[in-house]
């Protein structure tokens, strides 16, 4: 028994690590950046398990398009993720923002889509709004919107 509770504290004590959180990244990505791309990175991984034949097919590099979009690299998020993950509250309240912003978008792609279903032929929006696959389109902000459906 006693060789037991030797084992057992040997083994607590050896699994015990001091866990360092992450150094702060020179180049951080801003929370309200990581907002955005995190959003942009749900939607594009929605794209993705919705029709994942036809962008291998076009050959679009979804995570490439985020990092150009947002002038970044694949470390610099990384690295600026693993800083935020390691504090659970601001990485919390970076999620919920995303959660929010993802709402907005939908609720703006939804009530554009009505308004588009309910447009009859020969009407003048429904013809002249053709649609690009653009999957980072930001209805959020009315600019890129309007120049995605050109």
């Amino acid at each position: 028994m006693k060789y037991l509770f030797f084992t057992i504290l040997t083994l607590s004590f050896l699994g015990c690590q001091d866990v360092k959180k992450p150094e702060r990244p020179e180049n951080l990505i801003s929370q309200e950046t990581m907002v955005l791309i995190l959003a942009d990175a749900y939607i594009s991984n929605a794209a993705r398990s919705i029709n994942n034949r036809l962008i291998r097919k076009t050959g679009v590099m979804l995570d490439s398009l985020l990092y150009e979009k947002y002038n970044i690299d694949s470390l610099q998020f990384a690295n600026s993720n693993a800083f935020y993950t390691s504090d659970i509250n601001t990485y919390s309240k970076i999620i919920q923002k995303v959660e929010v912003r993802l709402l907005i978008i939908q609720k703006k792609t939804d009530s554009l889509f009505e308004v588009y279903k309910k447009e009859k032929p020969g009407d003048t929006i429904k013809d002249s709004i053709q649609i690009k696959p653009n999957l980072l389109i930001d209805p959020v902000e009315s600019t890129h919107y309007q120049d995605s459906i050109k």
